[in-house]
């Protein structure tokens, strides 16, 4: 794959497509269809403030000090209103991430991987890791919003974004811009471990709503989202 800082620092985000991630990954892309079969296990987001139901998650964090990663505590997400609008301001609690997720080949090797990455931009050996599950849902009664909180940033270093799984799904394009709100471009990330790298601090990213191509059956999203703020 071809080196991701280098673009990363001069645009302040880089797409990759699955199959590139899956040679970058190498022996650690193993047993991916139990790792993607989790996604079917996700807890409902309660904390919706536009009283939508339409997305399920599970959150870990892990704290990375000189290359080590140890998992925390169970605890909240927490952004500021600054960075969400929507439902920022408040402790939100979701299912834990499993240990054999948490755990997993595929994990581990991404948390060392883009703690070296995300270093080109923000120098330090030490990171806290937020780690999410997300699934979107969607019906012919109910859009499914995957950034119901619009074009933002997330509030920290930088964010990394991999499709997991997509069935019956329209629409769903990823949208970067800057900080005026000037495109920087968009895609859709559309097959299995398609991947987005963002510097958060310079870039606003969000996704187009997404509805089912076959309104008679349901429309799935299903990404992971690793975060990194250097400590």
């Amino acid at each position: 794959m071809d080196p991701i800082s280098p673009a990363l620092q001069d645009q302040g985000f880089v797409f990759r497509p699955g199959d590139a991630m899956r040679a970058w990954l190498g022996p650690a892309w193993t047993d991916w269809a139990s790792f993607a079969a989790s996604w079917n296990d996700l807890g409902e987001d309660h904390h919706m403030a536009d009283g939508g139901r339409y997305r399920r998650r599970r959150y870990a964090v892990f704290e990375m000090t000189a290359g080590a990663i140890l998992r925390a505590p169970h605890q909240p997400h927490y952004q500021a209103k600054t960075y969400n609008r929507l439902n920022g301001g408040l402790d939100r609690w979701f299912d834990p991430v499993t240990p054999a997720i948490g755990e997993h080949p595929i994990i581990r090797a991404l948390i060392e991987r883009l703690a070296k990455i995300f270093a080109a931009i923000v120098p330090s050996t030490n990171w806290h890791v937020e780690l999410h599950q997300f699934r979107i849902e969607a019906s012919a009664a109910t859009m499914g919003r995957p950034t119901p909180e619009g074009m933002h940033r997330d509030g920290v270093d930088g964010a990394f974004v991999m499709l997991i799984h997509r069935d019956n799904v329209l629409s769903g394009v990823t949208e970067i811009v800057n900080a005026d709100g000037t495109s920087l471009g968009h895609f859709t990330l559309s097959d299995a471990g398609d991947a987005v790298f963002l510097d958060d601090a310079r870039v606003f990213h969000g996704v187009t709503p997404i509805a089912p191509l076959d309104p008679a059956k349901p429309a799935i999203r299903d990404v992971l989202v690793i975060t990194f703020t250097h400590k």
